[in-house]
């Protein structure tokens, strides 16, 4: 995994790789963001950039040439150890432990590091049990770290949501960072870092994984996907910057068959004239989207009205607005203000969950666009 893969983050990504250079390595680092974002990503190609063989001193990332960054690359480097959240399987029926789902976690990564917890325990068979960090694991963990580096200047223990640790394995750890062994480095990955020991948080260096802006999602979608600009923009907005769920919808190709963009327009302008025949025929065209479409069509619809309300109140607030959308936000925004705003999203916000409930998709758009006409023009 190479910086130069991860979208956005460049403060971040400056601030990891200046810390190396000045030789200013903290044993234990604490990379937190929500569930989708690139911590796990950022962290495993800090891990190669520390290991790295080939790196000038002025090296903005790893060569990913060299055997460790090869090795790291393919997640087999004997000096790379992962400690993630596990329970029994079919597959592992007693004493289940990260080391006995090592290939399942190389397959699980190397496929898509922006997944989550849920993702992992579909991938391992694990039903509808709960993963989590039991407390054998601290045998594993205080064995593991007494030995000394194989082959690589640095040992690095990559521990993935650290906040699911048995008492037992979180107190392990805390001794581990309380007296750290020699050439090793833990780099805790978490979603929830609010749940961790207090006495843990204190002893990490905090690594904060923001979401990368619209634009660079939008940009990183199109270069390292091949999805279309057009519909890339779409996906950034859908997901708000969660790359991990923006992979997982452009996977499922629901967002990919519809110009949202096109359809809100269309649909608002619909509604502010009060067309009722136009809304009837507009109906007819969302019913036939499919109801995953029609869902993903009133959360773009929420992002966009979003962004249309904070233009009215500063358009310093919505930098970077595709052209596309610049003008028609702009003309818009009269209509989206702070009076009637809630009301605008909470009719919505009932019309998705209608959807989700398998009503039916035409009466919901016609009622909505009812209630939207009504709420626009008073």
């Amino acid at each position: 995994m190479r910086f130069s893969a991860i979208p956005g983050l460049s403060q971040v990504k400056q601030l990891l790789l200046g810390g190396v250079r000045r030789n200013h390595v903290a044993h234990a680092q604490l990379f937190r963001g929500p569930e989708g974002s690139a911590a796990l990503a950022l962290a495993l190609a800090y891990a190669a950039f520390l290991n790295c063989e080939n790196r000038p001193a002025e090296a903005e990332d790893s060569c990913g040439a060299c055997p460790s960054c090869q090795k790291i690359d393919k997640l087999i480097h004997p000096d790379l150890n992962f400690i993630v959240p596990v329970t029994t399987t079919k597959a592992v029926a007693k004493d289940a432990t990260s080391s006995k789902f090592g290939a399942e976690w190389r397959e699980f990564v190397l496929g898509n590091p922006y997944q989550g917890l849920n993702d992992w325990m579909q991938h391992i068979g694990a039903e509808n049990k709960q993963g989590s960090i039991s407390k054998d694991e601290s045998v594993q963990l205080l064995r593991l770290v007494s030995l000394k580096a194989f082959e690589a200047r640095f040992k690095v223990v990559v521990i993935w949501l650290p906040e699911l640790m048995h008492p037992a394995a979180a107190n392990a750890v805390l001794k581990l960072l309380e007296e750290p062994p020699p050439a090793t480095v833990f780099l805790l990955v978490s979603f929830a870092p609010e749940q961790l020991l207090p006495t843990i948080i204190s002893r990490v260096q905090p690594v904060v994984v923001r979401a990368p802006a619209e634009q660079e999602l939008t940009d990183w979608l199109r270069t390292t996907q091949n999805i279309p600009e057009v519909k890339a923009r779409q996906l950034a907005q859908l997901t708000d910057g969660n790359v991990g769920a923006a992979l997982a919808a452009s996977a499922d190709g629901a967002s990919a068959e519809h110009d949202y963009y096109e359809l809100f327009v269309g649909w608002m302008r619909t509604c502010y004239g009060n067309k009722v025949a136009d809304m009837l025929t507009r109906s007819d065209e969302f019913q036939k989207l499919g109801r995953e479409s029609q869902k993903e069509f009133f959360q773009y619809a929420l992002t966009l009205l979003r962004k249309v309300l904070l233009f009215g109140l500063d358009p310093q607030l919505v930098p970077h607005l595709p052209a596309q959308e610049q003008g028609f936000i702009k003309s818009f925004s009269p209509f989206v203000t702070p009076r009637n705003a809630d009301a605008l999203t909470q009719e919505i916000n009932e019309a998705h969950y209608h959807i989700e409930r398998n009503a039916n998709p035409r009466m919901v758009f016609i009622d909505v666009s009812l209630r939207l006409a009504e709420l626009l023009r008073a």
